[in-house]
């Protein structure tokens, strides 16, 4: 992309709206870096000493980032929160752990996230368990609406498939019937209705990209012979926003109908959407002609790339902020 496009892709938020983007850049022998990019500027949040860390959500409330992810040193996980580039551990090191998602209500910080193979809540550090340990579990996104807590995730039944799941207040409910693998990454509300993007295999073999709207399913509009899978949804209005990827595309879908964000000739993935007034943005990552992958922003179906292709990087969550 020329400098111009990377220029204007954030002209039109001087002013208006911070955009802030956390992921991933990928140092070699030292590991992964986790990074915050606040309009298109990085920052890091570790150090670039020998170990993996990970940024996977971001959340702003008032003048306060917050940032989920985690840190893996020697095969122990550490799940994170970072306020301000400042790090929190949700848990000991004895177990590897990892924090999905973040958000903030009130005065309340919500974290979802997993410790061992037990689908974690954080609520301002003081863990809850929404899974008994017996079967692998994660939960992958939190939600807060009118004092209800939403948390989107999976879990193992006894046969060794990967149910979707939401819990409510702690409460579970299958999205899916456990004969195919399936997988919730993300959940939205908009007044009653509860909306989740996931995943699940169907009988030819292929993931299928899905939209929960209240338990309900609806496949979104893909080729079926492809591999599909949803991964953030955000609603804006009346519109409900998913992000994904078909195969090598990154995707975007507007109730139901798909835009392609990436053109197929190299792999592409959209992993985060954020609806701002008119202005939608898209968070992941596109491999280059070397088959590096570079960090990636979509606004308005334009991207800018966030690193310059030398090293791996994604990027995993967007969040716009009004000023």
């Amino acid at each position: 992309m020329n400098l111009f496009l990377g220029a204007a892709l954030f002209a039109g938020c001087a002013g208006h709206e911070d955009v802030y983007v956390v992921g991933w850049e990928d140092y070699g022998e030292k590991g992964r870096m986790s990074k915050l990019w606040k309009n298109g500027k990085a920052k890091d949040l570790t150090d670039r000493k020998m170990h993996d860390a990970v940024a996977l959500s971001v959340y702003v409330s008032g003048n306060d980032v917050y940032v989920a992810g985690y840190d893996a040193t020697r095969f122990v996980g550490t799940a994170k929160l970072w306020k301000n580039r400042v790090a929190q551990n949700l848990n000991d090191i004895d177990n590897f752990a990892e924090a999905n998602s973040v958000f903030v209500s009130g005065n309340d910080v919500y974290v979802a996230g997993r410790e061992g193979n037990v689908a974690k809540l954080w609520k301002n550090g003081t863990s809850e368990s929404l899974t008994d340990g017996t079967y692998s579990a994660s939960a992958q996104s939190v939600y807060v609406s009118g004092g209800d807590v939403y948390v989107a995730g999976r879990e193992q039944n006894e046969q060794g498939n990967t149910v979707a799941k939401l819990w409510k207040n702690g409460t579970v409910q299958d999205l899916t019937n456990g004969i195919y693998n399936a997988k919730a990454y993300s959940v939205c509300t908009l007044g009653s209705d509860v909306y989740v993007a996931g995943y699940e295999y169907n009988a030819q073999g292929k993931t299928a990209a899905k939209l929960w709207k209240n338990g309900i399913a609806q496949e979104l509009l893909t080729d079926r012979m492809n591999n599909a899978s949803a991964l953030s949804v955000h609603i804006s209005g009346n519109d409900v926003y998913v992000a994904g990827h078909e195969r090598n595309v990154a995707k975007l879908w507007k109730n139901g109908t798909e835009e392609s964000l990436s053109y197929g000739t190299s792999e592409a993935e959209a992993w985060s959407v954020y609806a701002s007034g008119n202005n939608i943005y898209v968070a992941g990552c596109e491999r280059n002609e070397r088959g590096i992958y570079v960090a990636k922003l979509w606004k308005n179906g334009k991207a800018k790339s966030f690193t310059k292709g030398i090293r791996d990087a994604k990027a995993f969550s967007v969040f716009v902020k009004k000023r």
